[in-house]
């Protein structure tokens, strides 16, 4: 759960300065809704486009400088030989360092949505001494092209470099608040029409390591300004077995990662999946946290989602590369159309992480408001209820809750709301995130290419 005084909220305030003037206020991706039997609804106008980049015949339709395509189950890409060396002064450091890089860049997608926010996702392998920084260019309706953006820095741990966003980027049309690139006012039509993505993979000059990334991806979307949204029909009742863990019991703990508490809803949520699909971090993960502390595995989650330019764990795509850390497992930051998209996910095993703020009275049973918060939908009931595992709660025993459908939809796919004052603030649009393992039941697979994340 976000405060009203926590950095989520920072960005949060900002997208809804851009809301005003039209802009959604989110960053993820999603998908046209979908029927229970996997077919398309009567066809609305089409709001996100998805495209990531993960099979082998992806990356060599991309250009390499330096990086070569691994083959195999997983196929990826690494440094073959560096395309050169290059200095890097880290902002939260103070630390200048020499590293050895090589880029690749995709080919350019042209998106089924023209688009007024994109936001990207990877997954990859850092061993000590690499890391990897992430870039997103593209053209406008117009024909003119953005510049590369950095949608983020990032490595599997802290010890070379400190994971991070980056700020004041933007150019006449649009800027970067966080993990977003968001057009800075939609009602001027200004749209983008294909987006292309690059890797830049760093290493210990000399050495023989190798960053690995196996997918890379973005969404692209235009959601309209709702306030409300049309209801999903129940069609599923059933109910996922999620490890339950409360952000709450760790209220003060590491303030160097935000404190704990209601700041730590985004990797504790994210902990729930991971060991759902049954990874968890080993005792030397977990050596570096203190003694006789519960729970060690969320504080291990949040210190490796922590983003030291945002100050905070809820940095969207580094949740996704944080889970994505563990073996064989994918992770996606998405934007779905309903309830009715995660009852096909929830369908076949696959639980989902939902992004939303509300008002106290507008979640009937959940005791509390917020600006922002992360929860795990894991089932739903006979009665097509929203049966979330709430990591907002006071113990382990009481994260499983059972919220009103219809509340619950809303909430989380509007893009608009009032804060307590009567102000407008911005929604998140459907914001999830997505987590499955590489190998998939013939359902799995289905579900997922339907949704557009494979």
């Amino acid at each position: 759960m976000t405060s009203p005084t926590s950095r989520r909220t920072v960005l949060t305030a900002a997208l809804a300065v851009a809301a005003s003037a039209g802009t959604v206020g989110s960053a993820a991706s999603a998908a046209a809704p979908t029927s229970p039997t996997g077919s398309s609804a009567a066809a609305p106008e089409a709001l996100v486009d998805n495209r990531f980049w993960h099979t082998y015949t992806d990356w060599r339709r991309g250009t390499g400088d330096g990086t070569r395509v691994l083959p195999g189950p997983r196929p990826g890409v690494v440094i073959a030989v560096p395309a050169g060396r290059t200095d890097y002064t880290d902002p939260h450091t103070g630390i200048t360092a020499s590293w050895d890089y090589a880029t690749w860049t995709s080919d350019a997608h042209r998106s089924t949505v023209p688009a007024t926010e994109v936001i990207a996702s990877w997954n990859a392998r850092t061993p000590a001494g690499t890391w990897i920084q992430v870039e997103l260019s593209g053209v406008y309706a117009d024909g003119t092209a953005t510049p590369w953006f950095v949608m983020g820095r990032w490595a599997a741990g802290d010890g070379d470099i400190r994971r991070t966003s980056v700020d004041d980027q933007g150019d006449p049309h649009s800027s970067v608040w966080t993990d977003t690139w968001s057009v800075d006012n939609p009602a001027s039509g200004v749209r983008l029409v294909s987006h292309r993505l690059r890797l830049t993979l760093y290493r210990t000059p000399g050495s023989r390591l190798t960053p690995t990334v196996w997918r890379v991806g973005a969404m692209a979307s235009d959601v309209p300004d709702r306030f409300t949204v049309p209801a999903s029909t129940p069609a599923l009742a059933r109910e996922l077995p999620v490890p339950r863990y409360s952000q709450n019991i760790h209220i003060g703990q590491y303030p160097e990662y935000d404190n704990g508490g209601e700041a730590w809803c985004s990797p504790t949520s994210s902990q729930m999946i991971i060991e759902h699909w049954g990874r968890r971090p080993t005792a030397e993960d977990l050596a570096w946290v203190k003694p006789g502390l519960p729970d060690p595995q969320v504080c291990h989650a949040a210190r490796n989602t922590y983003d030291y330019q945002y100050a905070g764990c809820g940095n969207w795509p580094f949740n996704a590369a944080y889970a994505a850390t563990y073996r064989d497992l994918n992770a996606v930051v998405t934007r779905l159309g309903s309830l009715t998209d995660v009852e096909r996910l929830i369908r076949v095993g696959i639980p989902v992480i939902t992004s939303q703020s509300f008002l106290k009275e507008e979640l009937t049973g959940a005791g509390y408001g917020t600006a922002g918060h992360l929860m795990t939908v894991i089932g739903f009931t006979p009665e097509g209820d929203v049966i979330a595992n709430d990591p907002a709660s006071p113990d382990n025993d009481a994260v499983r809750r059972v919220y009103r459908r219809r509340e619950f939809e809303s909430i989380w796919l509007r893009t608009k709301r009032y804060d307590a004052a009567g102000k407008v603030r911005s929604g998140t649009g459907g914001v999830c995130y997505v987590y499955w393992p590489t190998r998939t039941t013939p359902g799995q697979w289905r579900v997922l290419r339907a949704l557009g994340l494979l």
